[in-house]
């Protein structure tokens, strides 16, 4: 063959290929991609409504609709091995080519408390509104830390490796896919999300171009330490305890004392911070007790509960306490046994003893323990360095609710701070940018405003280049909307203008509102 002939002969060869690339692969034979460190276990086409096989014990009766209106879309599944003791599963889901167009874009999706299941629910919503997406299970089995006793690397996985090799291996398939790679990459998670949603910016600053992060457990294993000396205060005696039937009388004496603040008494305070209601004002006026008032050892338990925890030797803050606003939630930190979270992480984390128990907590000996058991900060997320995020153009919003009662929202006021910090005070609007939630319990739920699209607020900040001058919220009543509010930028809050319904954000704006200082 002569040499121009070998010549066009490998040019038609490239050719072909690039063209084959640029229609992409049918879904099926993604089952052959070759990736380091990881098996493909399943690439099967999805019909539209369908479940995905393995997943309908996963998937809460609520949400059925959800999946029933999803489009056909094909479900590649892997398990990642990055080290020898390594398991992690994760999917990802592809719209498929001639259905519902494929946004061009890739949306990673978190997970919460100690996770070990992929999030197919948070997964069926970034399919549904067109971005191709992808969940892990951590690298485990199950919603408790058991799994970190005596398996070192799997703790690393947990606390980042999983989400960076799930999402390199999620573009190289999407790549393979769709013939090209994604043009915009997003996380968006809650609590234990919005926790891995930071550690990713922070470790891989190239993973994504945008974090959402709400509730975000940073400070994770002082959160997990603060939590525990809280509650152990708050049942130090069967006098301190503060029956949950007590709560309704304390939270309308909150109410009365801040709701009406903004202008409008409708049961929510839009600016607990701002709130310096002392439970004192509700202790029983004689020897009589009853659900309407607090004894003075209550008083004290809940002064505990707005105060958080700080080292009994020291007196460093190890976590700031709980908003004003939040006393129906209060069971979570305060009932007498401590939120499982917590016992998990000192028993198969700090103290490396299944059969611990919160009974042999000593705030001077396990607050230092838990601090010193996470060295390399794998767990932790107390680094606010994100200045290569940042300089490549990334962009973090934070969002929590000021009534969460599971993860302190200071918790959250404080990590945004000391982000803007580390950056000498600029980058608040344009790379980070804060939003609290008045009358949101964790993540949702409560009688504010727990309903707003994230993600086209990020969107849109990634389009102007300035993060949302105001996010439109809705509260829902038995599926029915009743109420719509602005969620303003940190150091607003929504004030009513006045005139018009108080139940309709156009009758609100942001106003520029003074906090008290973070405890």
């Amino acid at each position: 063959m002569a040499r121009s002939e070998t010549v066009a002969t490998a040019l038609a060869i490239l050719l072909a290929l690039a063209a084959a690339r640029a229609e992409g692969a049918p879904c099926e034979s993604l089952a052959n991609l070759k990736l380091a460190d990881t098996a493909v276990t399943m690439a099967e086409q999805v019909a539209p409504g369908a479940l995905p096989s393995t997943s309908p014990a996963l998937v809460p009766a609520a949400r059925a609709r959800l999946f029933a209106a999803l489009p056909g879309f094909c479900r590649v599944a892997a398990t990642l091995t990055p080290s020898p003791d390594s398991d992690i599963k994760i999917e990802i889901w592809l719209p498929l080519p001639g259905g519902p167009a494929w946004n061009g874009r890739f949306q990673a999706v978190g997970n919460g408390g100690w996770t070990g299941s992929i999030p197919y629910v948070s997964m069926a919503e970034a399919l549904a509104a067109g971005y191709a997406t992808a969940g892990t299970d951590t690298g485990h089995v199950g919603n408790t830390a058991s799994f970190a006793l005596g398996h070192p690397e799997k703790v690393i996985d947990f606390g980042y490796r999983a989400v960076h090799e799930m999402t390199a291996k999620a573009k190289a398939v999407v790549d393979a896919f769709y013939g090209k790679p994604p043009s915009l990459s997003i996380w968006n998670g809650c609590s234990q999300g919005g926790r891995q949603g930071v550690a990713a910016a922070v470790r891989y600053p190239a993973d994504f171009d945008a974090v959402i992060a709400g509730a975000p457990a940073v400070n994770y294993m002082h959160l997990h330490a603060g939590r525990m000396a809280m509650n152990r205060m708050v049942n130090a005696s069967s006098a301190a305890v503060i029956p949950p039937a007590k709560y309704p009388a304390l939270h309308r004496a909150v109410l009365a004392a801040c709701d009406a603040r903004d202008g409008v008494a409708d049961g929510v305070i839009e600016n607990p911070g701002a709130c310096t209601f002392d439970p004192r004002a509700l202790q029983c006026s004689s020897a009589l007790e009853d659900a309407s008032c607090l004894t003075p050892a209550q008083v004290t338990s809940a002064r505990h509960m707005y105060a958080g925890a700080a080292h009994p030797a020291t007196r460093a803050e190890v976590l700031p306490g709980l908003a004003r606003g939040s006393e129906l939630g209060w069971a979570v930190i305060g009932s007498p046994a401590p939120i499982a979270y917590a016992a998990d992480a000192f028993k198969y984390i700090v103290v490396k003893d299944p059969a611990w128990e919160a009974s042999r907590f000593e705030p001077a000996l396990d607050l230092d323990r838990a601090q010193a058991s996470d060295p390399d900060d794998v767990l932790g997320s107390t680094d606010v360095n994100l200045r290569a995020f940042f300089a490549r153009g990334g962009k973090l919003l934070l969002y929590h609710g000021w009534s969460d009662p599971q993860v302190t929202p200071y918790n959250t006021i404080n990590f945004f701070q000391k982000v803007v910090a580390a950056q000498g005070g600029a980058g608040v609007g344009t790379s980070v940018q804060l939003y609290m939630v008045p009358g949101m319990n964790h993540c949702n739920g409560g009688p504010g405003t727990d309903t707003f699209d994230k993600v086209a607020a990020m969107e849109a900040w990634l389009k102007t280049g300035s993060s949302p001058a105001r996010i439109e919220a809705s509260h829902a009543t038995n599926g029915v909307v009743d109420r719509t509010r602005p969620l303003c930028p940190f150091g607003q809050v929504a004030r009513w203008n006045g005139s018009g319904s108080t139940d309709a954000a156009s009758s609100f704006s942001c106003a520029a509102a003074t906090l008290e200082p973070v405890r």
